[in-house]
């Protein structure tokens, strides 16, 4: 039929080998596809065509032989009536028949060889369309994937975030400056608790000194 002739690189051959291949392997996808689907398309169209010849042969066939049987009867009939040059043209016609409706059975052969071949090639091409669909889908998140990561590069890498993550850290350094400076004004500086802790200690020495007196007095 040579409908898949322009098609040939991509049935028998690798689909990724081809994308590895390309420049733009987004637009190879695309341009597969479509070409893929248009021949599908042109593929439907085509096994309509044969079908409806088939049937058409194939009504030409049973009147071929329905014709056939007819001669037949004639000449016979031509012999009970002893007119053997009628029963002879009658053998003529029916042979005309038969040599016709044998030629119309191997054009309607022809043609479902055309229709299994057809077949075969469209689940070829189906399976290639299949996984040129799938990736197309995977290019399209891998794509998206990588441009929103090279758009966070190029802001990582940018002198303007740069600028800010050095202000961030001058700011950042301002505050331990200001936090030291309130650790220095606490350094000798008596809080309640310390007074109260001192007192407290104060009391124990005391408390403990005249337990020690009353001891050495017993002695």
């Amino acid at each position: 039929m040579g409908i898949f002739s322009r098609f040939a690189d991509i049935v028998n051959s690798n689909i990724t080998s081809l994308l590895d291949k390309a420049e733009d392997p987004k637009k190879m996808v695309r341009l597969i596809i479509q070409e893929m689907e248009d021949t599908l398309v042109e593929v439907r169209s085509n096994s309509a065509s044969l079908i409806a010849q088939k049937k058409e042969l194939q009504r030409r066939v049973t009147r071929a032989s329905n014709q056939e049987t007819e001669w037949q009867a004639k000449a016979e009939l031509a012999l009970s009536k002893e007119r053997e040059d009628l029963a002879r043209g009658a053998l003529i016609e029916k042979q005309k028949c038969a040599e016709l409706a044998e030629a119309l059975s191997g054009d309607m052969v022809q043609i479902e060889e055309q229709l299994t071949l057809l077949k075969e090639e469209v689940v070829q091409l189906q399976s290639k369309l299949d996984e040129a669909r799938a990736r197309q889908k995977s290019m399209v998140i891998r794509t998206e994937t990588a441009t929103s990561r090279l758009q966070v590069k190029k802001q990582l890498d940018s002198s303007k975030t740069q600028s800010s993550i050095d202000k961030f850290e001058q700011y950042e350094r301002r505050v331990e400056d200001l936090e030291s400076q309130v650790e220095a004004q606490d350094l000798g500086a008596r809080s309640l608790n310390d007074e109260f802790a001192e007192l407290e200690q104060q009391d124990a020495i005391t408390d403990e000194l005249e337990a020690l007196k009353k001891k050495m007095k017993k002695k």
